[in-house]
């Protein structure tokens, strides 16, 4: 097995393009569309079965989606496309719909779980509980699990998996003979696929049905193309460099923005206390640790959710600006453009009852959305204020290590993240290594959640305002 050393030694210097020789001038676009174009054609134009296609948060997943989708409608291939939720469906059929009006799309559903109704304003799209109503439909899409219901039919020439890191193993199989070929589009760096029955005595097995449904047909078809986008349009600058090192060792990735593109600035002056100093870091440089006093803590530990909701409000109350180009005009930083992660739903709750407690609107239309880095995979905000998995606790759990959730609680944002968590992380780090048991044949997923987290606290300490409440 490769060591991690050796891995880091073959990937490319700091300034120059994933794949290029130093010094090679950086192209964001022109890599982005050399990229998407090479998987196009293997899409279209190759023998193999699948194609896996490795996409760091931001790099436009959906779209890749939907243009393969119409390329291969155009040419006059029939095509199904699994998504891993209903909200992923809905978006995906609205964007195809969006994007070409013409195309006839088909939208499979449960009977007890009824589209968007925002799908209602598209009059290509059908929609129907039944499979046989939508089979003359160019392109039919549903979850994995409305999928695995599909029987007795002639298989579909093509499928696209969307989010195929957050399938589980088992689900594909359910699926995989609707279909001749596939696409597999997803992120590595994000959360493992959920599964409430332990797997245990199947784990290290290449058919362990809780893996990755791309590490499976990876097990099994090594030989399969593999790609990946190397430009984050949603990470800026001062974030990708970050969430690349800490989180994609192996498939390193660019901003599609350069240093100063995108900024954040306030209207009103700070007053000088935590908050407020820390919102100012943020500004200036993308990133913020709020560090409250070393202690143990209830997992809604009070004065951290205090805190966070703090930020929140004095975020609104300075009238925030956001820049999105050199000669960009501003746009106001709304509620609806702030997100607060968790790790855990009664964190989220608390948060949501704090804000509640300062006047400020969450979860609701137009409000702060407030929720676990779960729930807010694959969404994006504009600043995202984020409560440490690991804040005030007495350990280091395998479930608050999980690297995806770090991952994703730190690439929501476009413009900056603030962090708040209590003083120690770093020594409870130190005290708690790994010591989860080694299962043979088990790949190793590198980096771990131990030396994750210590990536990112010590990027975040330059950043660091320390403060009691």
């Amino acid at each position: 097995m490769t060591s991690l050393p050796e891995a880091r030694a073959g990937a490319e210097a700091p300034g120059t393009a994933p794949g290029t020789r130093p010094g090679t001038v950086f192209d964001p676009a022109a890599e982005a569309a050399k990229a998407t174009a090479a998987i196009l054609d293997s899409t279209l134009h190759g023998t193999a079965r699948g194609v896996v296609v490795d996409s760091p948060p931001g790099a436009g997943k959906s779209t890749l989606v939907v243009r393969a989708a119409r390329e291969l409608a155009a040419a006059g291939e029939s095509l199904m496309i699994v998504a891993q939720t209903n909200a992923q469906v809905d978006d995906l059929a609205d964007r195809l719909a969006t994007a070409d009006p013409e195309l006839p799309v088909g939208r499979l559903h449960g009977a007890d779980s009824p589209p968007d109704p925002l799908l209602d304003r598209h009059e290509s799209i059908a929609k129907s509980s039944s499979v046989a109503e939508l089979r003359g439909r160019a392109v039919v899409l549903a979850t994995a699990a409305k999928w695995a219901y599909v029987k007795d039919i002639e298989p579909w020439r093509h499928a696209i998996v969307d989010e195929a890191y957050q399938m589980r193993s088992d689900a594909l199989l359910q699926v995989a003979g609707l279909f001749e070929r596939a696409l597999f589009v997803g992120d590595p760096g994000q959360l493992d696929p959920f599964s409430v029955v332990g797997a245990d005595q199947w784990a290290g097995l290449s058919y362990d049905p809780s893996a990755s449904a791309v590490v499976t047909l990876l097990a099994h078809n090594p030989g399969l193309p593999q790609h990946r986008l190397p430009v984050s349009w949603r990470l800026p600058a001062s974030a990708a460099p970050l969430v690349s090192r800490a989180f994609y060792p192996y498939t390193p990735f660019r901003s599609g923005t350069g240093p100063g593109e995108r900024r954040l600035a306030f209207g009103v002056r700070g007053d000088g206390g935590g908050p407020d100093r820390v919102l100012d870091e943020a500004a200036e440089s993308g990133w913020g640790l709020l560090e409250l006093p070393a202690r143990h803590t209830p997992r809604t530990d009070p004065e951290a959710v205090r805190a966070v909701a703090a930020v929140v409000r004095r975020l609104l109350d300075r009238g925030g600006l956001t820049y999105s180009g050199a000669d960009a005009r501003p746009a106001p930083l709304t509620a609806d453009r702030i997100a607060v992660g968790t790790a855990h739903r009664d964190q989220a709750a608390a948060v949501r009852a704090a804000l509640a407690a300062l006047g400020v609107p969450a979860s609701v239309a137009g409000g702060v959305a407030v929720d676990t880095a779960n729930r807010l995979q694959g969404r994006e905000f504009d600043v995202t204020v984020v409560l440490h998995p690991l804040s005030g606790r007495p350990d280091a759990t395998a479930f608050h290590l999980e690297t995806g959730r770090l991952c994703v609680l730190a690439s929501r944002h476009r413009h900056a993240c603030v962090v708040v968590c209590r003083a120690g992380v770093a020594d409870l780090l130190d005290e708690h290594p790994s010591s989860e048991p080694v299962q043979l044949g088990v790949t190793v997923k590198f980096p771990d959640g131990w030396e994750a987290n210590h990536a990112v606290l010590a990027h975040l300490a330059e950043h660091r305002v320390a403060w009691r409440p």
